[in-house]
């Protein structure tokens, strides 16, 4: 019993902990732009006031949200331009890491064991050390400054094929043997075995993919110089002081689709790790 209560008194505070700071932002996204120098002038440079941090703003206000959402045509460029990228880039890896995934674990091929260890060596390879090259390569073929140079390597990424490749291995041999001596082609099973049976797997991919595509900062920064191509997550650091309360605002609608979709896949991720666990 005692147990128990610690492990719940402990858990507790680790949620408090993360989600204290989500609280702020939020109450924060309703401060007028006064109260917000005075309780936070000290972190931009405009006084020494001690900072009075507050869940509940003292005078509510939704101008912040209207500043943002009607005043600044910029914000739906950005947004427009996360959507679009992160879209893109989540269809183009159930184009590539979907067959290859699946090739991965239940294909023969020369090679395949040398192959895969080469796909995680580049997943484990930093922003930093892959930038360079891809720099080189998206000017050769002329991509820099636009769309594509965000894309076009998140459709590549080696991320995505490893974990559908983990789930796809755990689908029973007996069952796919099974479907081929019923005549079953390749293809066949692949879609109607290994799709459904590896669903958790690949929206755990699609969710983790989401997250990583929608927060990018350095691809966007190092690939594109032109402001309007920029996403979502680079609008936050453009941001001046004497805009600081919609900078809360925009942290709250820059958050709120990974937050959603997280909650909304995560009975999905939760069967992907039971599904991980499938012996034959």
């Amino acid at each position: 019993m005692i147990k128990r209560i610690l492990t719940n008194a402990v858990l507790i505070l680790l949620c408090l902990f993360i989600w204290l700071p989500l609280l702020l932002m939020a109450g924060s996204a309703l401060m007028s732009e006064g109260e917000m120098l005075e309780r936070f002038g000290a972190v931009f440079g405009m006084g020494n006031a001690p900072i009075k941090a507050a869940f509940i703003p003292t005078y509510p206000t939704l101008s912040p949200f209207v500043e943002l959402l009607l005043d600044s045509p910029g914000f739906y460029v950005m947004f427009w331009n996360s959507c679009l990228q992160t879209g893109l880039v989540l269809a183009g890896q159930l184009l590539i890491a979907l067959p290859a995934a699946w090739a991965f674990a239940h294909l023969c091929f020369p090679g395949k064991r040398a192959l895969f260890l080469f796909y995680i060596i580049l997943m484990m390879q930093p922003f930093q050390v892959t930038m360079v090259p891809n720099y080189l390569v998206l000017k050769g073929f002329h991509l820099l400054n636009t769309h594509l140079a965000v894309i076009l390597p998140g459709i590549f990424s080696t991320f995505p094929v490893f974990i559908m490749t983990q789930f796809f291995s755990s689908i029973p041999l007996s069952l796919l043997e099974a479907a081929r001596l019923d005549g079953a082609g390749e293809g066949a099973v692949f879609i109607r075995i290994g799709i459904p049976m590896g669903f958790p797997g690949i929206m755990s991919a699609g969710i983790l993919g989401f997250l990583e595509s929608w927060n990018a900062i350095e691809a966007p920064m190092a690939f594109l110089k032109d402001r309007t191509l920029w996403p979502l997550s680079l609008y936050l650091p453009d941001i001046t002081a004497d805009k600081v309360s919609v900078a809360w605002v925009a942290s709250v609608a820059a958050m709120a689709p990974p937050l959603f979709l997280f909650l909304a896949g995560q009975s999905f991720l939760e069967q992907g790790i039971m599904v991980s666990g499938i012996k034959e």
